[in-house]
């Protein structure tokens, strides 16, 4: 988990990848699919219950993405919770590229939303958010902070699963 652009995404699916284990990326279930993306947000029972159905269905998984206020079914299954942390400068930076590469544009006010994670002063998404759900979970946390390669990333996620108790 981690702010918009802070690479969440991409380490879940290298993650997933290496481990060999299904990827969930949380958005999927978030938003319904429409063109544009990201348009209309799924009803709170529908995700939870689009979520827990396909992790029923697979014997470990990679969530990728906040699932904070989506119930103690998900929020209090993870073995290992990964929270990343990047620059305001990096992250907004790397979501205009990506927007422009997906989109052909860039959405000002998704960006404006995106950037003021680390301030909390619009709803949804906040750093405040993130570290009080944080300190409520059992689960060991790893933190990882800064503009780091995805290896490097998956590396230090990897060493921290190899000393995580296993249920």
């Amino acid at each position: 988990m981690g702010a918009s652009g802070s690479g969440t995404t991409t380490l879940g699916r290298a993650l997933s990848e290496e481990l060999g284990t299904a990827f969930f990326d949380t958005d999927d279930y978030f938003w319904l699919p429409t063109s544009p993306p990201f348009q209309q947000r799924r009803q709170v029972h529908e995700r939870h219950a689009l979520l827990l159905g396909d992790l029923d269905q697979v014997p470990a998984a990679v969530v990728s993405g906040s699932v904070v206020g989506w119930g103690s079914a998900i929020e209090d299954s993870f073995t290992l919770i990964v929270f990343l942390t990047l620059a305001p400068g990096i992250r907004v930076q790397r979501l205009r590229e990506r927007e422009m590469a997906r989109f052909g544009y860039v959405d000002e006010a998704f960006i404006e939303w995106a950037a003021q994670y680390d301030e909390g002063r619009l709803e949804g998404r906040s750093r405040s958010r993130h570290e009080a759900w944080l300190a409520e979970r059992q689960a060991p946390i790893l933190r990882i902070d800064g503009d780091l390669t995805v290896r490097d990333r998956l590396e230090r996620v990897l060493e921290a699963l190899c000393r995580t108790p296993k249920d």
